[in-house]
């Protein structure tokens, strides 16, 4: 399907069909010849843009982590309780929640989001996003006395590790084809696990 685009909008049009060919074919599907062609426009006029197919891919994986992050957000604002504590609690399981959820609704952008390297710009794109997000939920917890401080270091990476780990079972591994209504309490589980080792 050709886009069509504003003038002097050209790069973020290329990087919208980037990321459309991303989550139907994951990583391999971005090609620089294809996107070009997707856009309406030359491959050489896409190189202006993109000196390769690494930095177009980059600039793919820097739109996955944000929208990943927006919904990390997005769960975390449905916890409506005022209690500190179980508010801090609540917003960590949503956003473990919203990783998986994430990754199995955009399999391809996931993909891409973590197979690629990405530059820090300086803009927050990478010193933010969904690791930062999770650090400071956890912050949260020691602040209002939910996490112990003994246990907060190394439980970024735990937490991270158990959602991952779980969305690429359900993905790729010999999980992929437990039914919603399954995974559902499964995930449950997994979270009730991360909550149990944190929270005393």
């Amino acid at each position: 399907m050709t886009r069509s685009y504003h003038h002097g909008n050209l790069r973020p049009a290329l990087v919208a069909a980037a990321a459309e060919l991303a989550r139907a074919k994951g990583p391999d599907g971005v090609v620089l010849r294809e996107v070009a062609r997707r856009t309406g426009v030359s491959h050489n006029a896409a190189y202006r843009h993109f000196s390769d197919r690494e930095e177009l891919l980059a600039e793919v994986a820097r739109l996955g982590m944000s929208q990943l992050e927006q919904a990390m957000l997005d769960r975390m604002a449905t916890v409506r309780t005022r209690d500190p504590r179980r508010r801090a609690v609540r917003r960590l399981r949503e956003t473990g929640r919203a990783y998986v959820y994430f990754a199995l609704a955009e399999p391809g952008l996931f993909e891409v989001a973590f197979s690629t390297p990405i530059e820090d710009h300086g803009d927050g794109g990478v010193a933010g996003g969904p690791y930062a997000l999770l650090n400071q939920v956890l912050d949260e917890m020691v602040a209002v006395g939910a996490l112990p401080t003994a246990r907060r270091e190394g439980a970024d990476v735990m937490c991270w590790a158990g959602v991952h780990g779980f969305a690429m079972l359900h993905l790729h591994g010999p999980l992929r084809d437990v039914p919603e209504d399954l995974r559902e309490p499964m995930l449950d589980r997994c979270l009730d696990l991360v909550e149990l080792a944190l929270v005393p």
